[in-house]
C-alpha cells in the first residue's frame, strides 16, 4: 500500500491508499484533528500534545503484536485459582475480568470510557511484560466488510490474527429481541477450530457463558473453571455488512448526543438494527468471539474494541466542547435491576490489575488517566 501525507495544520496525517483507498470515516478523521489542536491549545494538556501523543495504527507491525499476545498467553495468570481456576496465563486475566465485570460495563455509562481504560492497560501488557515496541492496533471494519475471510486480519497466513475455523454445521447466531429476518446471523462457512495463522494452536481456557457455537460446557456454573479447547471461528460475512464505511459515516454524523451515540453504536435489536458493536464481533463470531462475556479470549477482540474507541474518539472531535465529557445511561446494563444514571465521578476498575479511576479520567485520550492517556488514531 502507498501511504498519502495529508498535511493538517502542520500536523503530517497519513492515509492509506492503494489496495484500500481511503474511506469517509478516514478522511473525516484526518479532517477533525484541527478541531483537536485548536481545543488542545485553549485547554492544554501538559506534555501530551498532538506533536507528542502515541498513533495507535491501522492493522500493522502484525507479527510483532501477535509474537507479544503469545508471550501474554505464556505468562502465568495473576488471578488467584481460588477465584478462576480455568485462568492459566496473563491474557486469561483479561478474560476473566471482562467476564466479572461484564454486566457493569455494558448498555451503561461505563461502556465506553471502561473499555478504554481496558484497552490501554492491555497494550501496556504487551509493551512492559512481552516487549512489544508498537502500540495497539486497531481494525478497521470498513476496508474489509465486503470480504473479511481474505481480509489481512483473518486471511491466516503468519502475519494475520489467523483465519477461519473448519466448517462444522452450525445454527448461527440468534440476535434476542430482533424481529424476523434480523433475529438470526446466518452461519458462515467455519465455526470450529482455527487451523492456521498464530493461534492456531492457542487454548481457550475459560467460559463459555453465552456460546454461539457447538462447545464444551465449562465445569463450573460461574465459567471460571478450567476448560481449554481450541480457538473456534466462523468469519461471517453476513455480520460485517453493518460494519461498511457508510455505518460508521452515519454513525458519527447522525446522533449528536451520546445517548443515541452509543446507543445506535451498541445496536437497536427490537428494531432489527445490529450495530457495529455487535457487527464486528459476529464478523469474527465462534468461541469466545461470539460470547459477550468470554469474546477477549479471541485476539481479534482487542482490534475490534480499538476501533470502537476510535469511531468514539472521531465522534468525540466534532464537538469536543460539549462531547469530550459527555455521559448518559445507567450504571446497569440496559438498566437491569434498575439503577442510578451514570456520571462523570462513577469509578471504575481493572479487578486485580489497576484499581479505582473516575469515569472523567477515561473520557480524553489527550490526557486522561492523569496523562497515562496520550494518544490519537491515525
Amino acid at each position: 500500500m502507498v501511504p498519502l501525507t495529508l498535511l493538517v495544520f502542520g500536523l503530517s496525517v497519513q492515509l492509506v491508499a492503494g489496495a484500500y483507498e481511503p474511506d469517509e470515516v478516514d478522511v473525516l478523521a484526518a479532517a477533525s484533528l484541527p478541531k483537536l489542536k485548536d481545543y488542545l491549545a485553549r485547554n492544554p494538556q501538559g506534555n501530551c500534545t498532538l506533536e507528542t501523543a502515541i498513533r495507535r495504527k491501522e492493522w500493522q507491525e502484525r507479527k510483532a503484536y501477535t509474537d507479544a499476545v503469545l508471550c501474554l498467553q505464556s505468562k502465568p495468570a495473576l488471578t488467584s485459582a481460588s477465584v478462576a481456576p480455568g485462568a492459566r496465563s496473563r491474557f486469561d486475566d483479561y478474560v476473566v475480568l471482562h467476564i466479572q465485570q461484564t454486566p457493569r460495563n455494558h448498555g451503561s455509562t461505563f461502556f465506553l470510557p471502561w473499555h478504554r481504560y481496558y484497552l490501554w492497560h492491555y497494550e501496556q501488557a504487551l509493551r512492559t511484560e512481552c516487549g512489544y515496541k508498537g502500540y495497539q492496533p486497531y481494525w478497521n471494519w470498513g476496508r474489509y466488510a465486503a470480504d473479511p475471510l481474505n481480509s489481512p486480519l483473518f486471511n491466516g497466513d503468519e502475519y494475520s490474527l489467523s483465519g477461519d475455523g473448519l466448517r462444522v454445521p452450525h445454527e448461527g447466531v440468534a440476535v434476542i429481541g430482533a424481529p424476523p429476518p434480523w433475529n438470526l446471523i446466518p452461519p458462515a462457512d467455519g465455526g470450529g477450530c482455527v487451523t492456521s495463522g498464530p493461534f492456531k494452536n492457542m487454548s481457550v481456557n475459560v467460559g463459555p457463558i453465552l456460546p454461539t457455537v457447538p462447545v464444551p460446557a465449562n465445569p463450573q456454573k460461574d465459567g471460571f473453571g478450567y476448560n481449554p479447547r481450541c480457538l473456534r471461528r466462523d468469519i461471517n460475512k453476513y455480520a460485517a455488512a453493518v460494519t461498511f464505511p457508510n455505518s460508521t459515516y452515519d454513525l458519527i454524523t447522525q446522533n449528536n448526543d451520546i445517548y443515541w451515540f452509543q446507543t445506535v453504536m451498541e445496536g437497536q435489536f427490537s428494531e432489527g438494527k445490529w450495530g457495529v458493536h455487535a457487527g464486528g464481533h459476529f464478523t469474527i463470531s465462534g468461541d469466545p468471539a461470539g460470547d459477550i462475556f468470554v469474546s477477549p479470549g479471541d485476539p481479534a477482540f482487542y482490534l475490534h474494541h480499538a476501533q470502537i474507541d476510535r469511531v468514539w474518539w472521531i465522534w468525540q472531535m466534532q464537538n469536543l466542547e460539549k462531547r469530550l465529557f459527555e455521559v448518559s445511561m445507567t450504571q446497569t446494563m440496559n438498566n437491569r435491576p434498575p439503577s442510578p444514571n451514570g456520571t462523570l465521578d462513577d469509578l471504575s476498575n481493572l479487578g486485580i490489575m489497576a484499581g479505582d479511576v473516575k469515569v472523567r479520567d477515561l473520557m480524553s485520550t489527550m490526557g486522561g488517566l492523569g496523562g497515562e492517556l496520550c494518544y490519537i488514531y491515525e
